[in-house]
């Protein structure tokens, strides 16, 4: 018996869950919002780490045999995890290989603070000869956790952080929470721009691990769970049936 889960500090890894269950509607899936702990993007790495290393504990407890990180910032911690004996994989590698395929003539990134600031896009690319101009876009994630994927405040934001590279060709949306305000970004850049959705990546890895279960999915968080489900629609427009508090 298998069962994913799905890691995100909120609900930006709701665009990977809707992609999976599009390609393989019969996988169980356990997804896990954090927004009880500190924002994976201001934690230190190896608070991150340690944090991570619960989560995961705590699934593969309760039957999960595989894990998907939906999130940039836990992604950067990927190299220093434990060994839990179970397969796991983050959104940063295959947002790379991805992008590379796509051979960008000036590629722009937008990201959380540790995302940009780890330098692993950076590095990434780099290996295979693409330069990328980044955007730190911290305040995005938590206005779209709250609900707010069309505010007047949302849309200066968005002005503001990509003024400096609303003329490259391609766009990486380095958070899972972004392709929920595509639309708005759109507005703010050249329209001969292209932003780039890395969640369909790493749901093509995770299809590749061809996952078979039984069971119902299943919504936990550490933070509100009534907050969780109204972020989901509003965001992914993900019905939520029940989600369950829990502590870790």
């Amino acid at each position: 018996m298998q069962r994913l889960a799905i890691i995100d500090w909120g609900i930006g890894g709701m665009g990977v869950y809707k992609l999976i269950k599009e390609s393989a509607e019969d996988l169980p899936v356990t997804y896990f919002s954090d927004t009880g702990a500190t924002p994976y993007g201001k934690m230190e790495a190896r608070d991150l780490a340690d944090r991570l290393d619960n989560v995961i504990e705590f699934l593969k407890n309760r039957g999960v045999t595989h894990v998907a990180i939906g999130c940039n910032a836990a992604s950067t911690a990927i190299p220093n995890l434990a060994d839990h004996g179970i397969p796991v994989v983050g959104v940063i590698e295959p947002a790379v290989a991805a992008t590379s395929k796509l051979k960008p003539k000036k590629l722009g990134l937008i990201g959380g603070r540790r995302t940009v600031m780890s330098g692993v896009y950076r590095r990434g690319f780099a290996e295979r000869g693409i330069e990328v101009e980044q955007r730190i876009a911290q305040p995005l994630s938590a206005l779209i956790e709250s609900g707010d994927v069309s505010s007047e405040s949302l849309r200066e934001e968005c002005r503001r952080i990509l003024d400096p590279i609303k003329n490259c060709t391609h766009i990486l949306l380095a958070c899972t929470h972004y392709p929920a305000i595509e639309p708005v970004l759109k507005t703010v850049v050249s329209p001969n721009t292209k932003f780039i959705d890395p969640a369909a990546a790493l749901c093509s890895r995770i299809l590749k691990w061809k996952l078979k279960g039984d069971g119902f999915d299943v919504f936990h968080t550490t933070g509100d769970a009534d907050s969780m489900k109204t972020s989901a629609r509003t965001a992914f427009q993900v019905i939520i049936p029940f989600a369950s508090r829990v502590s870790v």
